[in-house]
């Protein structure tokens, strides 16, 4: 198990200034936010190499695999296409995907975007095989997506494929009545897990029972990575940029963070 850091929450830091903090903090690897425009894999490899960390996963950009356009759902496959190739070229096992963040309520029905999800979802699984990258869908909270909520509806639209789930405290603590729970229904199908306390503080800063969502990676045998995606506090959900003093803060955390993962869940492997 390695714990790492989703390379968003630090705003618009250079990846260079990013991959040597969370080095410095002792992670051993990172989330890449999905921006292909950004940078190219012949030169991460070298720069994570250099400080010993590993991409465990990349997120992708917003992009919206469930839009009733046909145009813009193709747009968002061909985005995700060239993400499994980018994914593949830096040998990182998962890429995530979920519905587009910030769209709360279906613009057709909700069966047919559910439809369309499914749909996407599918194809992505077979390009994810072919690549040697494996698909996880992310359970948000009802605030950010209207899809996929909750661990049961997860596992529903990747039943039958190829595919993961990948689920987050501070999502479950908002829509789970048992988060351990869903953790043990997601079982052998959770490929990824995020931590962040219930107010999206480093874990142990919130009321989050981690003895038994701890106990429930546990129980099903969980071997994936563990990716801290805690935030300064201060307004606004879909930016880490909070405010004055909101670099120190964040640093804070993730030193809190990586100290209660290793006492609670043994040292990174």
């Amino acid at each position: 198990m390695r714990y790492g850091v989703c390379t968003w929450i630090l705003g618009d830091m250079p990846i260079d200034e990013v991959a040597q903090r969370l080095a410095a903090l002792g992670y051993r690897g990172l989330e890449l936010k999905g921006d292909l425009a950004a940078y190219t894999p012949a030169r991460l490899r070298p720069l994570f190499a250099g400080l010993g960390l590993e991409v465990l996963s990349i997120t992708p950009e917003n992009v919206d695999l469930a839009h009733p356009d046909p145009a813009v759902r193709r747009e968002a496959m061909d985005y995700y296409r060239r993400a499994l190739a980018f994914a593949a070229e830096l040998a990182c096992p998962i890429l995530s995907c979920h519905g587009a963040v910030g769209r709360v309520r279906a613009l057709e029905t909700q069966q047919a975007e559910w439809g369309y999800l499914r749909e996407g979802l599918a194809t992505l699984a077979e390009a994810a095989r072919l690549a040697g990258v494996r698909i996880a869908l992310e359970a948000l909270n009802r605030y950010e997506s209207h899809l996929a909520n909750t661990a049961q509806q997860a596992r529903a639209l990747v039943e039958g494929l190829d595919a993961g789930i990948l689920l987050d405290a501070y999502h479950m603590n908002i829509e789970e009545a048992d988060p351990a729970a869903a953790m043990r229904l997601a079982g052998e199908r959770l490929f990824l897990f995020h931590v962040a306390d219930s107010n999206r503080a480093a874990p142990g800063c919130g009321h989050t029972n981690w003895p038994a969502l701890f106990g429930a990676l546990r129980e099903i045998g969980y071997a994936g990575d563990v990716v801290v995606e805690c935030t300064a506090s201060g307004p606004d959900p879909f930016t880490p940029v909070k405010g004055p003093g909101w670099q120190e803060e964040l640093a804070a955390g993730l030193r809190q963070a990586l100290a209660f993962l290793t006492e609670h869940l043994g040292p990174q492997t």
